[in-house]
């Protein structure tokens, strides 16, 4: 193994057209996945508008009061949809999207792993227990984070849609019902443990957000290894927008509780528009990895189970100038052929380890750049 030839060096060359003529293709292709992702995302926004008038009962359910975060709701589909689709025509992310299905609906793998694909959820996207490696307050404030959103999200939702709605048991007791869709879930009473946590979910996620994000915020203005490579506007201002959502809705309970609704309308003013331009900007910034995020489950699964299908599978992609593994099969022929869509021409070094491509290219600096300085 240890003898065998680098790849070949110089401009790889990939097959595919050149010129004008790449940069033509390029541009159709761009402007096809662009006018498809338009067309879907237009469509989920429709089925989004149906749905709200359906589940509200014909908007009897549907409080006009909430008008703006329903829009919003609706223009961030549109966002969402179009940059996904946008982002699963790429090779690459298409590759990984199609594989990560495969992994997570083949029934061969149900059978030898049941239990792993709600693992994967469990560990990979529910506790993100590869944040852990990095520092566990990281992993602590990503968590406040990710259950204060996802917590928000499941109470704000519905509501804005009019599918979740609050009524009165009866004229004369403190009793209210739940429903869901017109049909009743539950009867509790406003007095009761219960009663206060359902009213009082979102200052709960308000406190969480603010916990998490705060200590981001405070990482990026005094750790020198996050202060480095920051951007105002990717790594800054969607905490500083999450901040603000969560002040804002706190402030609107201590205005209620203590302040008799001095200064209501205001704050819901400033929490509504907060609320609006975060859900519009979110599919157009970093908040938008949330959406990417379960895809790479699939792939954790493809590669997980690679390792456990049997003998054949299991075994490992030797590097091609040292010998040593570099990862299963599967996991580098799905390398190679990404790279192939990509017609990047020297696929051929996914088969060579970390080491053995920094000895090449430092080999190959020497013996053609070097060389000319004699």
């Amino acid at each position: 193994m240890a003898g065998t030839a680098p790849p070949p060096q110089g401009r790889p060359t990939g097959g595919g057209p050149t010129g004008d003529g790449a940069a033509g293709v390029v541009a159709s292709a761009t402007r096809s996945t662009a006018a498809r992702a338009s067309l879907i995302a237009a469509a989920a926004g429709v089925l989004l508008v149906v749905a709200i008038v359906l589940g509200s009962r014909l908007l009897r359910d549907f409080d006009s009061a909430l008008v703006p975060y329903a829009v919003a709701t609706v223009f961030l589909t549109f966002g969402v949809v179009h940059r996904y689709v946008v982002w699963v025509s790429a090779p690459a992310a298409r590759r990984l999207f199609t594989q990560g299905w495969k992994a997570a609906l083949s029934w061969e793998n149900l059978k030898r792993s049941p239990a792993a694909l709600p693992k994967m959820i469990a560990t990979y996207l529910g506790f993100q227990k590869f944040l852990g490696a990095r520092s566990h307050a990281r992993w602590a404030a990503h968590q406040l984070i990710f259950w204060g959103c996802l917590l928000a999200a499941a109470i704000t939702f519905p509501l804005t849609w009019g599918w979740f709605t609050f009524t009165s048991a009866g004229a004369a007791g403190p009793g209210y019902e739940m429903r869901l869709w017109g049909f009743k879930l539950f009867g509790f009473d406003s007095g009761s443990f219960l009663g206060w946590a359902l009213y009082h979910g979102l200052d709960l996620a308000a406190v969480m957000v603010i916990g998490g994000a705060g200590y981001f915020l405070w990482r990026r203005m005094r750790d020198r290894a996050a202060t480095t490579g920051q951007r105002f506007g990717y790594d800054f201002l969607p905490l500083l927008a999450l901040i603000t959502i969560s002040v804002t809705g706190l402030l609107l309970t201590f205005s209620e509780m203590f302040l008799h609704g001095g200064g209501y309308e205001f704050l819901a003013v400033l929490h509504m528009a907060s609320v609006v331009l975060t859900l519009v900007y979110l599919p157009f910034g970093k908040f938008f990895h949330i959406v990417q995020r379960p895809a790479a489950v699939g792939m954790q699964l493809f590669k997980y189970t690679a390792r456990r299908q049997g003998p054949d599978a299991e075994e490992l992609r030797s590097c091609r100038r040292c010998g040593q593994p570099i990862d299963t099969v599967a996991a580098v022929d799905n390398l190679r052929a990404t790279m192939r869509d990509l017609r990047l021409g020297f696929d051929e070094w996914a088969e060579y380890c970390p080491r053995c491509k920094r000895v090449l290219r430092g080999t190959a600096y020497l013996s053609n750049v070097k060389r000319g300085f004699k």
